[in-house]
């Protein structure tokens, strides 16, 4: 495969040249459309799509998509390639990596043109609390291995998911984030970050702007491999001192996008809990849990 390596001109948020006033706030329960760093809160009714597929198609982007499927959650891979093949970047072609410890099991879901399926065998038979905080690992490794050659952007996404909407080139960015659902009408005194100081994920009480969710990342392949292994080298230093942060991977996403802010941030249209009634500020679902157990989610 030889995908195109032309970038793409991502829209600028703020002007150069000088400080910049702070965006205005938002209610608790409305959405933003711009960070403090004045990066674009990607939700329906803030971009053109029409405008964005005429940009971006003929760049002859390559996207890739990671998700672990091991153990009892090899039985979400069929419903999330199948809903993926429906609503993810549609036109585009698409690299789907499934790393799993069976790849016997993993379904064959008929896949379109130029859209191509990699099983990839990791921790044979191994338990998904042994798995869970490896992936960071997996991720930057695969990347390094391979997948810098064949993609331009990767999405990193929860296997234990569906897609619902269209999920399209709006989201592309150097490095991209999702909103949790759980968190983005808290104060952020409630956000779960890691609180103590020994933890390389440590959080003062003074930062943060957002709680991002562990389920949903990515960016251009460059930028991907250097935030999966900054989180594992943290998470390596913590455990060479025998910590485990408190909401383990998901706290290193965190910290890392604290001092390395995304991009581009989705909102929570781009990972829903459907066992939450969504308000009235999102007007659509792109992507979210199934309705079986959705014990990833916190909050």
């Amino acid at each position: 495969m030889q995908p195109g390596r032309q970038g793409q001109e991502e829209a600028q948020a703020f002007t150069r040249g000088g400080p910049q006033p702070a965006p205005p706030a938002a209610r608790p329960t409305e959405l933003r459309t711009l960070t403090p760093w004045w990066a674009p809160i990607v939700s329906e009714g803030t971009f053109n799509p029409e405008l964005l597929q005429h940009i971006s198609q003929p760049l002859n982007l390559t996207i890739g998509l990671t998700a672990f499927a091991v153990g009892k959650s090899i039985r979400f891979v069929q419903r999330f390639l199948e809903s993926a093949e429906q609503f993810f970047m549609r036109g585009y072609r698409v690299c789907y990596y499934i790393f799993t410890d069976d790849p016997e099991a993993i379904p064959r879901v008929p896949l379109g043109p130029g859209r191509l399926l990699s099983v990839i065998l990791i921790w044979e038979r191994s338990r998904w609390e042994e798995a869970f905080p490896r992936q960071m690992e997996t991720i930057s490794q695969h990347i390094a291995e391979r997948a810098h050659w064949e993609v331009d952007y990767l999405f990193c996404l929860s296997v234990d998911m569906v897609f619902r909407n269209a999920w399209g080139p709006e989201t592309l960015g150097e490095l991209v984030a999702a909103i949790h659902p759980g968190y983005y009408a808290v104060p952020r005194h409630r956000f779960p970050y890691e609180r103590r100081h020994v933890s390389t994920a440590f959080v003062a009480d003074s930062e943060g702007d957002f709680y991002y969710g562990g389920a949903v990342f990515g960016g251009r392949v460059a930028r991907v491999y250097d935030f999966t292994r900054g989180c594992h080298m943290a998470i390596l230093a913590d455990k060479a001192n025998g910590i485990m942060a408190a909401g383990q991977e998901e706290s290193h996403l965190n910290r890392r996008f604290i001092s390395h802010k995304p991009s581009k941030v989705l909102s929570p249209e781009y990972l829903w809990d459907d066992r939450k009634p969504p308000p009235s500020s999102l007007k659509l679902i792109r992507f979210s849990t199934l309705d079986e157990d959705s014990s990833w989610l916190r909050g």
